[in-house]
């Protein structure tokens, strides 16, 4: 297994993620190739401990920004530090892996100019988990694909029941799509059509339409949707959690009383936040491109990246790629195109 990691992508880069690093080869003992601006990476290991062997350093020399355009970017900045990170893993073969905190959108053009899409698929997808309540839930897609059909959204609902079930260790993992209202005759045009193929698709355990307000509630481990409408939603649960956070804190802070009271559950209140991070999860997977891609948050630190190393080494250790390629190119019997 081969993990490269990009050290210069993302809001804190490259110190949190060099940290990140370092707490990962320290509790999973397993080995990664940084890559980045050598010097800086190398500052920030030679004041952590940790077993010398299991960090190599591969040199770039220049960044994809988040406001640079993707596809262009990828063309003209062959010496960054993700282009060079896909190049190496094209070159280490399947059994590699890539974790950036970087632009979505330049990792998923890389990925699909420097490794390629799994046969038959025809769009990959993001797919974050979502920590609920003792419980995970995949929504997929999450930002890669603005525009789909409904035949993507069906791919995307096989991508994902695949990754839940080795992943998250539990058989024949509940499939919702993201709708307007529960019925059958909900939705528009795109929605109507997925509903229809989703519910003649065998390879999957479809329970029909789910709304946005029951997302958290865990009645579906994998919800559907496309790229454009999954990327809202992620971000309006991430701004809500913020906002309903700060708020509580304000209200507990704004009187004596409320200090007193904060003061006895503050435990409980760390415990509640902790549960409920995205940092826990650190990163989503690009489903369905051979190789693998583990996106973490820009905003990611040092905990969240190791976190995501952590989901990268579970993706390779589970053979997710292969699972993908066999499902979607051998058990064609099972799949209702």
């Amino acid at each position: 297994m081969r993990i490269f990691v990009d050290a210069m992508g993302g809001d804190n880069a490259p110190k949190e993620i060099v940290k990140g690093c370092i707490d990962a080869v320290n509790e999973y003992h397993v080995q990664l190739t940084l890559v980045g601006d050598e010097t800086q990476i190398a500052q920030t290991l030679s004041l952590a401990s940790y077993p010398k062997q299991l960090i190599n350093i591969l040199p770039s020399y220049s960044v994809i920004n988040f406001n640079d355009e993707p596809v262009k970017a990828i063309r003209e900045k062959k010496d960054s530090s993700i282009v060079i990170a896909l190049e190496a893993a094209k070159k280490a073969g399947a059994d590699s892996v890539v974790v950036s905190a970087g632009s979505t959108g330049a990792l998923l053009a890389g990925g699909l100019f420097k490794l390629g899409r799994i046969k038959g698929i025809k769009r990959p997808a993001l797919g974050t988990p979502i920590p609920t309540k003792n419980h995970i839930t995949l929504l997929l897609d999450s930002g890669a694909n603005a525009d789909c059909k409904a035949e993507y959204l069906q791919q995307f609902a096989i991508l994902g029941s695949i990754y839940y079930q080795n992943i998250y260790q539990q058989v024949n993992p509940k499939v919702a799509l993201l709708n307007i209202g529960t019925e059958t005759e909900k939705g528009n045009i795109l929605t109507k059509e997925a509903f229809q193929l989703l519910s003649k698709t065998r390879a999957i355990n479809f329970i029909g339409n789910i709304e946005a307000r029951d997302i958290m509630n865990g009645k579906a481990d994998i919800i559907v949707t496309d790229g454009f409408t999954g990327n809202i939603v992620l971000k309006q649960l991430e701004g809500l959690s913020n906002y309903l956070l700060n708020g509580l804190k304000q209200a507990i802070l704004s009187s004596f009383r409320g200090k007193v009271g904060g003061a006895l559950i503050q435990k409980d209140l760390q415990s509640f936040k902790h549960e409920f991070s995205s940092d826990e999860i650190g990163g989503a997977p690009f489903l369905g491109v051979r190789g693998g891609l583990i996106k973490a948050h820009g905003s990611s630190k040092a905990y969240a990246i190791k976190n995501a190393i952590k989901q990268a080494i579970a993706y390779m250790d589970r053979d997710i790629i292969a699972k993908i390629d066999n499902t979607i190119n051998t058990n064609t019997d099972s799949i209702k195109f």
